[in-house]
């Protein structure tokens, strides 16, 4: 395996993410107090957090967790579940038991930075990208077009962060169908689902589709919860689970007790909180078209079909990055520029910054940003 780059976001939150006085950029929904998400609690699980005791847990996760996670799904059994600390634990060991030298992936664009750079340094990948001309639709033949005789991974995301777009029921199943038929592992990042806007539906899961088919989630972005970093892996192939836990081994071992019983009661509780996250997303809406729609010279945006972030387009003679760096420098608003989510696989926008929509009372930020753009621009 070669030496991993330097992960772009990471190191701009690093910079910025805690110190910038407004974060319009965030991935994730709003949270919510400890005191907040037990008081959803039945009193069994109350009673299973205060008195916890803080040894080490199943490597697999907490069976009672998986349990819980299983019944998300339409055709997993708590045994076709594994716990990661958060997501990127997951995608990366994963990556590392599906592939190796001599293999070959197809990554969708753009994406999440270690969705591409994680497979890079196993194999050869090749990119697909979404297309920005056509609402960032994904080419089912340009999908099969990339699979070679040696390819072990297709890697999507829907929702996707950046773009929030949704691919439809239709092309989700055709996409499965296609990996099934060549013996690939699709490998769907489905972390923003949930968070789908009204009229939109989302795609069933990958592995409710397909044995081989692996599904991944976590209770940081949808649910607003990434203090937990509890994440998991849904996958119907036992054996494929079995070498997943071996991997797991030599990073986290195991997760850690009090966040696998908080997950359990944010599950249990999942329908009323992506209920409170869609609706305040619904209600953020209006206030970021009404911001745009003041600049229209300056920006083409559309709101995202589902999750909390959006991918607009900057059309400023000046760029976007240097757009992006004079905001967060002069007016403390955080956006993440084009950048940052550029790809080696494939051309990616360079006029594109994200931002989010899924935090609470974004009225002042998105007032800073105003004000910036009438008077220092």
């Amino acid at each position: 395996m070669t030496r991993l780059p330097d992960f772009r976001l990471e190191t701009y939150f690093s910079r910025w993410e805690f110190t910038a006085r407004h974060h319009l950029t965030a991935s994730d929904a709003q949270t919510m107090t400890l005191a907040e998400l037990l008081s959803l609690a039945d009193d069994a699980d109350r009673d299973a957090f205060q008195n916890l005791p803080l040894g080490y847990t199943e490597t697999f996760g907490d069976r009672a967790l998986r349990e819980v996670i299983a019944e998300t799904y339409e055709n997993a059994e708590a045994d076709d579940v594994i716990c990661f600390a958060g997501a990127e634990e997951a995608l990366y060991l994963a990556m590392n038991v599906l592939l190796g030298a001599g293999d070959h992936a197809v990554v969708v664009t753009p994406n999440y930075q270690a969705a591409e750079t994680v497979p890079l340094a196993l194999c050869e990948v090749t990119g697909v990208a979404l297309d920005p001309d056509r609402d960032w639709a994904l080419d089912l033949d340009a999908v099969a077009a990339a699979i070679r005789p040696n390819t072990r991974v297709v890697s999507v995301n829907f929702p996707n962060n950046p773009t929030g777009k949704i691919i439809d029921a239709t092309d989700f199943t055709a996409l499965v169908r296609l990996c099934d038929e060549r013996g690939i592992h699709l490998f769907s990042d489905e972390v923003y689902r949930g968070l789908e806007r009204d009229g939109v539906t989302a795609p069933p899961q990958a592995c409710d589709l397909s044995e081989r088919a692996l599904s991944l989630n976590v209770t940081s972005k949808a649910l607003g919860l990434p203090g937990l970093r509890i994440g998991w892996i849904t996958c119907r192939d036992r054996a494929l689970r079995s070498r997943l836990e071996r991997a797991k081994h030599y990073t986290t071992i195991c997760n850690s007790a009090p966040s696998e019983v908080l997950a359990r009661i944010a599950l249990k509780a999942r329908d009323t909180i992506l209920g409170r996250n869609r609706a305040l997303i619904a209600s953020n809406l209006p206030h970021f078209e009404a911001f745009f729609a003041e600049f229209p010279d300056d920006f083409d945006w559309r709101a995202p079909d589902g999750g909390c972030v959006a991918y607009p387009r900057y059309l400023g003679a000046d760029g976007v990055e240097e757009f992006c760096t004079r905001l967060v420098e002069e007016a403390g608003v955080l956006l993440l520029p084009a950048g940052i989510y550029r790809s080696e696989l494939t051309p990616t926008p360079t006029d594109r910054f994200r931002i989010g929509i899924g935090r609470r009372n974004p009225e002042e930020g998105l007032a800073a940003f105003a004000g910036w753009m009438r008077t220092a621009r």
